[in-house]
């Protein structure tokens, strides 16, 4: 039985090697990740226990086994190996297991969108007073939201240990590869859309998991982009399809007002976050 520390500082177990293991190959863990032993207070890379040595993970070092690796990294690599092994994207099982998430965990969910969505309606109302200003520092901002909220929900999808705080986590884990992100993908989009509409569709569509791939692989901005367009292109029409019913859906919230938005809306954020495990987060060929 071993403990690790996450990304985020926390730290989780005690659970058993196979877990581990698991986590290494959903990008969750690393080679450096620091572990301890249960019955030991020794802290140390992973890499150094026996059952996480090079080589014992599928035949592969622990950090080619699917997570994106520290420092500069190639996203035209990664991304391939990611579309080499993702299963095919089902739009009705991908609603399906977003609606599972939010009955399994129906008012954590709801209460941390609708307060994480006041909170931006309340920034944008006050940045809105600011001309211009307002309007850079909004899309700066949104990007910071929507990390902390997706990661909120992705940690429920896993079954990982979930505080309301972590809503809020792009402020305080990638506050400014978040900030960039949202910012960089929402001009270009608006430069496409205006140029000619097919462009712009396709990159809004593509740029979807860059907030994700931020805040869980912790990459830079500009590679979170570009492996996000290279995974959804792979399946771009799919991923196309599944956000159609997600406006679809929120739509109809929007008719049914306020109750129906906060029902609709949970399961809009869960399809993407599922769709982003799914395709981002694919087993590795000895699972």
């Amino acid at each position: 039985m071993f403990t690790i520390i996450g990304a985020d500082g926390r730290e989780y177990g005690p659970v058993a090697v196979e877990q581990v293991k698991s986590w290494i190959a959903a990008g969750r863990a690393d080679y450096k990740t620091k572990a301890r032993r249960e019955g030991s207070i020794q802290w140390k890379p992973l890499t150094e226990f026996p059952e996480f040595a090079a080589g014992s993970i599928s035949g592969l070092p622990p950090a080619a086994a699917g997570m994106a690796p520290a420092g500069p990294m190639d996203a035209k690599i990664y991304a391939a190996d990611l579309v080499a092994r993702a299963p095919k994207l089902s739009i009705g099982d991908t609603i399906g297991r977003s609606w599972e998430l939010l009955k399994d965990h129906f008012l954590p969910l709801v209460g941390a969108t609708i307060v994480v969505v006041v909170a931006l309606a309340v920034l944008q109302a006050v940045l809105k007073t600011i001309p211009f200003l307002g309007i850079i520092a909004n899309l700066l901002l949104t990007g910071v939201f929507l990390g902390g909220i997706y990661l909120y929900y992705l940690r429920q999808l896993r079954g990982e240990t979930v505080e309301f705080g972590d809503a809020f986590a792009g402020f305080t884990l990638a506050f400014v590869p978040l900030m960039l992100g949202g910012l960089v993908s929402s001009l270009l989009t608006c430069v496409g859309l205006v140029l000619l509409i097919l462009p712009g569709i396709y990159l809004a569509v593509a740029w979807a998991f860059t907030t994700l791939l931020i805040i869980d692989k912790k990459m830079d901005f500009w590679t979170a982009m570009e492996v996000s367009r290279r995974v959804i292109t792979a399946q771009w029409w799919r991923m196309f399809g599944l956000m159609i019913l997600a406006a679809i859906l929120g739509m109809l919230g929007a008719l049914l007002l306020i109750v129906g938005i906060f029902l609709t809306l949970p399961i809009t954020i869960g399809s993407l976050v599922v769709a982003y495990e799914t395709l981002c987060n694919p087993p590795s060929p000895a699972e």
